[in-house]
């Protein structure tokens, strides 16, 4: 995957978390795009603020981050938190 393809896939990525981040923000947290890996189709992303500690972070990462960036952009796989 060129350069180019990967800063647009980043974009991309970034529009999708944009579109999540007010629901997340709502509850004093919120999402950092951390990196993504094209060859596997996995995205890093770090949740902040209320989301750092909070006991439903999980379910926010799976039902809420991944479904969206694997439903929007078929090239997404997972996403994992990092610290």
């Amino acid at each position: 995957m060129s350069t180019a393809t990967v800063e647009s896939t980043l974009d991309e990525i970034e529009r999708v978390l944009d579109d999540i981040r007010p629901a997340v923000r709502a509850d004093g947290g919120d999402i950092q795009l951390v990196s993504f890996d094209p060859e596997s189709g996995r995205v890093a992303v770090r949740l902040v603020g209320a989301c750092y500690d909070c006991p439903m972070s999980t379910a926010t990462l799976r039902a809420g981050i991944e479904q969206h960036l694997c439903h929007a952009l078929p090239i997404v796989h997972s996403v994992e938190a990092v610290a």
